[in-house]
């Protein structure tokens, strides 16, 4: 089968592997999509942190091929989506539902296709079956970017979500992969107006469509225009979906008292603390959280939106043959939405 897999950091091809066998508790999938993230960037960047040759891809919708000893209830042809984060199912923090703050790896990425283990990009994936999800009547290659692009904002919306009511204001920095679907699920599940702010401003005509209240550009005029849109307190929840410099600094100029910076982008900003009080450093009660992915039952609900059609991944379709030039395009910021591969 062809897979698309990172050779050694920086270098990623589309080569010919084996199909592999499914073992003891384990799903081959055949890949129907599979979604292309920035993580996937670093993974392509970052210095090897995982044993190589390693296939790229954590966002995965596909078909049962086969499946191994002791899996039962998934029979060949269904169609399912694997969750992100492979918990070891046993700690306390597993046992509570967050396997995607699994104990077993301590303070690390808790691993998962594309993250430790092979990937999905490719024409076939194994998939522990207890990870596997159904995937109901939704289009496979559509719902494959839900698995993250979905479940990421989801999960970080969860983090904030009682401060999200009919009287506060939620501000989204980057409305790109995973931040046009914040919107839409700020907008779907509470009951906030929801401000959008991007450079680019197809990026934000986009995210009115998609229900932002007021969009701003991210200029050196955008926290003036944020406060000025709260009358001076600022947004109760902020939703960093780059987590640069510039964009962290956006968020802690922004937040209302008592609010909820949510740092979700892996830009390598910094976000400093002063032990003081404001206006020289963040406002009184004001937190900052990092969430990583989501939980299995934050992976259900997002199906069930999407299900409703209360959400729905913008999604560009591109062949597995044109991986390196996907991962281009993404690289420039040419992407709308997410980018998929189709084996």
């Amino acid at each position: 089968m062809k897979a698309f897999q990172l050779l050694e950091p920086g270098v990623a091809e589309l080569v010919d592997v084996e199909v592999p066998e499914p073992g003891p508790g384990e799903v081959l999938l055949k890949v129907a999509g599979a979604g292309v993230c920035h993580s996937d960037l670093h993974i392509l960047h970052a210095d090897a942190w995982q044993p190589l040759p390693m296939t790229i891809g954590h966002e995965v919708s596909g078909h049962v091929a086969a499946v191994g000893t002791g899996v039962t209830g998934w029979d060949e042809g269904a169609g399912a989506l694997a969750y992100l984060c492979w918990g070891c199912g046993k700690c306390r923090t597993c046992a509570a539902g967050f396997e995607n703050y699994c104990e077993a790896f301590g303070r690390g990425i808790v691993p998962g296709p594309g993250l430790g283990y092979q990937g999905c990009m490719a024409e076939y994936v194994l998939v522990l079956a207890r990870f596997l999800v159904p995937l109901g009547d939704l289009d496979p290659v559509d719902a494959a970017p839900l698995t993250d692009a979905g479940l990421t904002p989801y999960h970080a919306v969860n983090m904030a979500r009682e401060a999200l009511v009919a009287k506060s204001t939620a501000v989204v920095i980057g409305v790109g992969g995973l931040g046009h679907m914040g919107v839409q699920i700020l907008a779907a599940t509470t009951g906030a107006r929801v401000i959008a702010v991007d450079l680019d401003k197809a990026k934000l005509a986009h995210a009115a469509e998609l229900g932002a209240a007021e969009t701003v550009v991210s200029d050196e005029r955008a926290a003036a225009r944020i406060l000025d849109l709260t009358h001076g307190r600022g947004a109760e929840a902020v939703f960093d979906f780059v987590g640069a410099q510039p964009t962290l600094g956006l968020a802690a100029s922004v937040i209302a008292p008592h609010g909820r910076i949510v740092v979700v982008g892996l830009g390598e900003g910094t976000l400093p603390f002063t032990a003081t009080s404001p206006p020289a450093a963040l406002p009184w009660g004001a937190g900052v959280v990092k969430p990583y992915g989501g939980t299995r039952a934050d992976l259900h609900d997002v199906l069930a939106l999407a299900q409703r059609g209360a959400i729905s991944v913008t999604v560009e379709r591109h062949p597995l043959a044109e991986a390196k030039e996907t991962f281009e395009l993404l690289q420039l910021g040419k992407v709308a939405g997410r980018a998929v591969l189709v084996p």
